[in-house]
């Protein structure tokens, strides 16, 4: 039998697993909210940020793509203008340079019409470019139509996740690198997490594991219809002589039968502009190069009915995204489609990052926040893009379910 464990004196009230973007934002507002609260945050990696919160496309997005009244939609709104805010408050890089998305065929056009009416159902105030207006606004992009949206941008989100960690820190948040979990229980009381190098005990945790997000819920014992599937988004870095190619974030317009947006032009906040990303299964939920294998990981994902049934619905798209992958004029040949000055020699480079795409057991990729309690856990299942757009509220919606779940009375936020 298993002694019980007593939480009269646990080392922290709230233990926050993971030190992305999320659980950052989470950690802050947690002990804004509640400053009496001890807190401590566990980090597997040496530092923060350093999977999906330091490896994305740097967009702060506004929220064209997502069903209106869904959490997607309503975070990133929100989000976009709480991250323009907060970089202001902290002195964070950014820059409000817009998106345009752009129609290369009369299919497309039909598409952008779509696209504009969900972009005015989300309040983001689109503006319909024709073809004249859109060669004024990009000269050397090419297409048939397009849409402006004003609020887009580029941000620094390692900076803001280390702001928010510091700012935490501030609030007596106590910050701790090198924990990876190895396990986690919980009864009646509270919460054991144990790492590789040691145990903590606290009355609760909130978990925004990210990659590992599935695994720690069935620590928990929660009921997870789900696994995460990573997927790798492989960039080139276009070299100096193009930093000024596009003025604004350039994006094709989506195909509804294709999970994923589409590879496009990105002006980063370094000063230079990324093509990418694509969508390719990596064979390690840590996969960011085609080396980079784990047959634990791979064995857990085949034996997974679900993912098997994702296969069958977009084994096609697939198998394409692999063929551009390692075949270079593939993926050239996506982004000629609105940028045709592009050559091979322009594609350099840039590291990878790796989506962690939770996939239900029907087989369907899982596209809004999924948020699960367990007895004395708060469980972040799926944080799907614009995840790093949408972190300060969705923070502010943690803090607002743990409240709930776990009984604690409301008190007034503090702004960030």
């Amino acid at each position: 039998m298993t002694a019980r464990v007593s939480f009269r004196d646990a080392d922290a009230d709230v233990i926050v697993i993971g030190g992305g973007i999320i659980g950052a934002s989470t950690a802050m507002q947690l002990t804004q909210r509640y400053p009496a609260l001890k807190v401590i945050v566990l980090e597997k990696e040496d530092a923060l940020a350093v999977h999906q919160s330091g490896h994305n496309s740097g967009v702060i997005h506004a929220g064209v793509y997502y069903a209106p009244g869904s959490l997607k939609a309503e975070f990133c709104r929100r989000g976009a203008a709480a991250t323009y805010a907060f970089s202001r408050r902290h002195d964070i890089r950014f820059e409000q340079c817009g998106k345009l998305i752009v129609a290369t065929n009369r299919i497309e056009v039909e598409r952008l019409k779509d696209l504009f009416e969900r972009c005015r159902q989300n309040q983001l105030e689109p503006q319909w470019l024709d073809q004249n207006e859109l060669t004024r606004e990009e000269p050397r992009i090419v297409g048939e139509a397009a849409i402006r949206v004003a609020s887009s941008g580029i941000a620094d989100y390692p900076a803001i996740t280390r702001v928010m960690a510091r700012v935490a820190q501030e609030n007596g948040v106590e910050i701790m690198l090198g924990q990876r979990v190895v396990g986690m229980s919980e009864d009646d009381d509270g919460v054991v997490v144990t790492t590789a190098s040691g145990r903590f005990r606290a009355k609760h945790a909130i978990v925004c594991a990210g990659l590992m997000a599935d695994r720690l819920a069935r620590m928990c014992k929660l009921d997870v219809d789900f696994r995460i599937v990573p997927f790798r988004g492989e960039y080139y870095r276009l070299p100096a002589s193009k930093n000024d190619i596009v003025r604004h974030l350039v994006y094709p317009v989506p195909d509804p039968a294709l999970p994923f947006l589409g590879v496009h032009l990105t002006r980063m906040i370094g000063g230079y502009v990324t093509v990418g990303p694509n969508a390719v299964l990596a064979m390690a939920r840590e996969g960011y190069r085609w080396r980079d294998i784990d047959v634990s990981d791979l064995a857990e994902m085949a034996s997974f009915g679900g993912f098997w049934k994702m296969l069958r619905t977009y084994g096609p798209s697939g198998i394409s995204e692999m063929r551009n992958s390692l075949w270079k004029r593939g993926y050239l040949a996506q982004c000629r489609k609105y940028c045709p000055e592009l050559t091979l020699e322009d594609l350099e480079p840039y590291p990878a990052g790796v989506r962690a795409q939770a996939v239900s057991s029907r087989g369907a990729l899982i596209h809004d926040f999924l948020i699960r309690p367990s007895k004395r856990s708060l469980h972040v299942c799926n944080a799907p893009s614009p995840a790093a757009t949408s972190a300060l509220p969705i923070g502010e919606h943690l803090v607002d379910a743990f409240a709930k779940a776990f009984d604690f009375a409301p008190r007034p936020a503090v702004a960030a």
